[in-house]
């Protein structure tokens, strides 16, 4: 049902690094996590690039949005002086070069497709194909790709079947089990904050995975294991190990 880890590093390296950079790739490395939970848009040439936000100026020094600019000028901004100055001139990341620091390091891939608006079915085959292309043969290495936009996870499905799927909700509603079905999704990705013990053991006994964001507290994160959750990413990588039970 959860063939994946059950803790996963949020960004990379939680709050101890610059998020969704190499650097804190490696910051959750030296953690021991060899999971992680990031976010990919596209930038103006359609290059997937790793970020969260869709405009520039809370992680990145800028102005105006990601797709305003191409990735070779996205990947020449500074995405860590923001968080301290050790980290000035951190590149934002190529999703390819990304992913392939993951691979070659043995870090498993939960991608949240972000599209900006407009862009969601583009950004989700995309990304979608070139997760295939780069796990072809490796099943047991391949992502999952996760979504609030059932749009861009339509078009995952449709580009790459075979690359796994999670429905993203801030709050499970009524029709979930209607609309992860027909994404062909294995699994229901949510906020714990507004998780009932009640809905968790209706995803499970749907024959649904059920992952959790974003679990800073030891004691949360026990109450939602043993309400039978798979998964959860955390920020706190300094509290919360890799095999935190």
């Amino acid at each position: 049902m959860w063939p994946y880890p059950k803790v996963l590093a949020h960004r990379g390296g939680g709050k101890l690094a610059p998020e969704n950079t190499i650097a804190a790739l490696k910051c959750g490395l030296a953690h021991g996590f060899r999971a992680v939970e990031f976010d990919v848009m596209l930038a103006r040439d359609g290059v997937p690039v790793v970020m969260h936000d869709p405009y520039l100026g809370r992680t990145v020094a800028g102005s105006g949005n990601v797709f305003d600019y191409d990735a070779a000028e996205l990947a020449r901004m500074d995405a860590g002086g923001w968080f301290d100055k050790q980290f000035q001139g951190e590149p934002v990341p190529l999703f390819a070069d990304f992913a392939a620091f993951c691979k070659a390091s043995g870090i498993w891939m939960n991608i949240e497709i972000k599209p900006a608006p407009g862009f969601e079915a583009q950004t989700g085959a995309v990304v979608a194909e070139a997760a295939r292309a780069m796990f072809e043969g490796e099943p047991g290495q391949a992502p999952l790709l996760s979504s609030f936009s059932e749009t861009a996870l339509a078009a995952a499905r449709d580009a790459a079947p075979e690359v796994a799927r999670a429905l993203l909700l801030d709050v499970v509603p009524r029709d979930w089990l209607h609309r992860a079905r027909a994404l062909g999704a294995v699994a229901i990705h949510t906020n714990h904050k507004h998780l009932t013990q009640g809905v968790a053991r209706e995803i499970r006994l749907s024959g649904f995975g059920l992952f959790c964001y974003t679990v800073n507290n030891p004691i949360r994160a026990r109450e939602l294991l043993m309400w039978g959750v798979d998964g959860f990413c955390t920020d706190r990588i300094d509290l919360i190990g890799p095999d935190f039970s």
